[in-house]
């Protein structure tokens, strides 16, 4: 018997490693897609307060179940204070992301905007550093003048095309990568008490409920009179560019750890340039892409050195 259980073991092991590579890579693409997709709705005149709701109104009723899911693998109740914290997160590290995200897009390419959300575990070091006392050694100095001489590429290959938008887009984005980082450097503690299901389904809940009552107060709801390919666009994105990859991105770590993750799902960026090249005619140039590559490793850099 032990001779047939260590002849299927290391064959057990590279399929659940090609699994998880898999599914990490699949996220990558599918949270890579959603720029592409709100692009792509903006073509019919839509806002970006009705376009968040919209994709919300598709997502939120799978974060209701992922957070009976955890209530029903856990014995013990979230506490109140950690409710409390919890709303705070989903309105900062969700809602207000997220809207600034998608304002930023009606003025920048889908490109450059995942390349300043990729930007994320450098936001991270700076914050850990100036609020929890961290200290930046050398290579994450290394790391942060790469990742943003690659910003400084990919803001020469755009600022022919968008001119004084480009400003306004880039600052909406970085404010919309700040806050994500805000939500990642305070979130752990809450996540190891409570779970990460419970964690993710309150955090979502609480930010669906800031921007269905944010449209309830600035919009009419003749607002969502809308063509049903806007519809299609936001049923697509709540369910194949948010709710699944978050889903097989969890999975996928679960299999292969987050430093193999964290290469895989570098490819985020770069597939977000190409399927902005096929599905809206964005331009690729080599400055672009070697900001790409520059950003790429210094973000891989910052994050391996911490997963290790």
């Amino acid at each position: 018997m032990g001779s047939m259980t260590d002849s299927k073991t290391p064959g057990t092991g590279m399929r659940e490693a090609l699994i998880g590579a898999s599914f990490v890579f699949v996220s990558a693409v599918g949270f890579s897609a959603k720029a592409i997709l709100i692009k792509l709705a903006y073509r019919w005149h839509v806002d970006a307060l009705t376009l968040l709701t919209l994709r919300m109104i598709f997502a939120a009723p799978f974060f209701v179940l992922m957070v009976w899911w955890g209530e029903t693998k856990s014995a013990v109740r979230v506490s109140a204070r950690d409710m409390l914290i919890i709303a705070a997160l989903g309105l900062v590290g969700f809602y207000l992301s997220v809207y600034l995200d998608f304002l930023g897009l009606q003025y920048i390419s889908a490109g450059l905007e995942r390349l300043i959300l990729f930007l994320y575990p450098t936001f991270v070091v700076l914050l850990a550093a100036i609020f929890l006392g961290r200290t930046i050694t050398r290579v994450d100095l290394a790391a942060l003048a790469l990742s943003y001489i690659g910003v400084a590429f990919a803001f020469h290959h755009e600022a022919g095309s968008y001119g004084s938008d480009l400003i306004t887009g880039s600052l909406l984005i970085f404010g919309s990568t700040l806050a994500y980082s805000v939500y990642l450097v305070t979130g752990g503690e809450v996540i190891r008490r409570v779970g990460a299901a419970r964690f993710t389904g309150y955090v979502m809940i609480f930010a669906s409920m800031a921007i269905f009552l944010h449209f309830g107060i600035s919009h009419d709801i003749a607002a969502m009179r809308l063509p049903v390919e806007v519809y299609k666009l936001a049923l697509v994105m709540g369910i194949f560019a948010t709710v699944l990859p978050g889903f097989l991105l969890a999975e996928g770590m679960r299999r292969i750890g987050a430093s193999k993750a964290a290469i895989i799902s570098s490819a985020g960026p770069v597939a977000t340039i190409f399927l902005a090249y096929i599905f809206l005619g964005e331009t690729v140039s080599q400055m672009q892409m070697a900001g790409t590559a520059l950003i790429i490793a210094g973000v891989l850099l910052v994050g391996l050195r911490r997963n290790r």
